[in-house]
């Protein structure tokens, strides 16, 4: 009997790995334990990790000692891609109690129940060929959010030289229809006034479904069944075409925002990256994005410091990025990870240059980002308010711009039609209209 019981998650990483979080949260309030913040005292202590960078593995090991701290009874689960990857090794940190990677998470309730009875430890990562889609289903376990995240699809199939999600996380494959469906119906009776919907490689959604139920499918069957805003979380160029840009683009309520991982401005380098497409290929589906939402927002990932990658090289990726002008970047120094091919690669660049380079762009991306901003005041947009501090409501608008706006606290959850009134200290402020 575990009703009184408290949880508590943790979550590094993307989208994904949030969903998975909420999903397995959600499966211990249906047993009967109540959602508390991580660094409050619970009996159970889940820690969702991503294995992406060092850092990454890092910052995992630091969340187990921090629940470590709180509570040296609690029983701690580590799950995820660095739990996928690195098993013993997460085994072996001190309090770590049960170890599930990216598979089997309907599972651990159970186990935690078990180690509660037996204190024996746990580890549960499944063999490499059992890659079936499990979908939890989320059912407001995490409680007071706006924001929903929907997850439809999992696994890649591509083989970037630098990357071990497609190890950690197996094949591409899709969430069936009916479960989706079933989710947003639940979310629209929850009152969520946006769905994020998201995957690990979520342009190839429906590649082993029934002849169109593609991605820009799904994204018409959900906007029809929900009546909140539509938000796609990232598209790979790879994957994205003419058609689901124009669709997103003129489909009312998915949001005008496209974020499209770039990784590098310099067509050698992409080509040892492993990433399929050209600078001018890019370059050729942002344009049709601003031709058709000129205030659409447009945000990117990039890795500096890969291998080869020598000061010309950085300039060609500065010089793309200024040029695409970008409203938002996420800057990622490259790290070598083990069982990848780009860790191999003998022309290293030095931490130091990583740093520099790394600084380089983030005060560049500052500028564009800024510059964006700039463009929307005097304009009138729609917030999404999700936060309340200090007499200020903050929230995000559909092309993903944090306005902050004094309004009343009642306005927590509610889309509301907001003037913007300038750019103040790296922060945009509006009033209500």
């Amino acid at each position: 009997m575990v009703q009184g019981q408290r949880v508590a998650g943790f979550t590094l990483g993307c989208k994904v790995n949030q969903y998975d979080t909420e999903a397995v949260l959600d499966l211990f309030v249906q047993a009967g334990y109540q959602v508390v913040d991580f660094d409050e005292p619970a009996d159970v202590y889940i820690i969702n990790t991503c294995t992406v960078t060092v850092i990454g593995d890092r910052k995992s090991r630091q969340a187990v000692r921090r629940a470590v701290r709180t509570n040296p009874e609690a029983v701690i689960v580590v799950m995820g891609c660095y739990a996928q990857m690195e098993p013993e090794e997460v085994a072996q940190i001190p309090g770590v109690d049960v170890v599930v990677g990216t598979r089997h998470r309907s599972k651990i309730p159970e186990l935690v129940a078990q180690v509660q009875r037996t204190r024996e430890k746990y580890q549960l990562v499944g063999e490499d060929g059992d890659w079936d889609y499990e979908a939890l289903g989320v059912r407001g376990a995490a409680g007071g959010r706006t924001r929903a995240t929907l997850k439809v699809q999992d696994g890649c199939d591509r083989r970037c030289t630098y990357c071990r999600v497609s190890l950690a996380r197996g094949p591409a494959r899709s969430r069936r229809p009916d479960s989706i469906f079933e989710e947003v119906q639940l979310l629209q009776e929850s009152g969520y006034q946006e769905i994020v919907v998201t995957g690990v490689n979520l342009g190839t959604y429906g590649k082993d479904l029934a002849q169109g139920q593609d991605l820009q499918w799904l994204l018409q069957q959900i906007t029809q069944r929900f009546s909140g805003r539509v938000r796609v979380s990232s598209l790979e160029p790879q994957e994205l075409d003419e058609g689901l840009i124009e669709f997103m683009a003129t489909t009312p309520r998915i949001c005008r925002h496209l974020h499209m991982p770039l990784q590098s401005g310099d067509l050698p380098i992409l080509r040892r990256m492993g990433r399929l497409y050209t600078p001018e290929e890019f370059a050729r589906l942002a344009s049709l994005w601003r031709d058709l939402v000129p205030l659409g927002g447009l945000t990117t990932d990039v890795i500096v410091g890969f291998p080869g990658e020598d000061e010309e090289s950085f300039q060609r990726t500065y010089a793309f990025i200024e040029r695409m002008a970008f409203s938002g970047m996420h800057i990622f120094r490259f790290s070598p990870r083990k069982g990848t091919v780009a860790a191999s690669f003998s022309d290293q660049v030095s931490g130091a240059e990583k740093t520099a380079r790394a600084q380089r762009l983030d005060e560049l991306a500052q500028k564009l980002q800024e510059q964006f901003w700039q463009q929307l005041v005097g304009r009138e947009l729609e917030v999404l308010f999700e936060e309340e501090a200090d007499g200020y409501l903050t929230g995000l608008t559909d092309n993903y711009v944090s306005v902050k706006v004094l309004a009343s606290p009642s306005l927590l959850g509610q889309l509301c039609r907001v003037m913007i009134t300038g750019v103040k200290d790296g922060q945009v402020y509006g009033e209500l209209h």
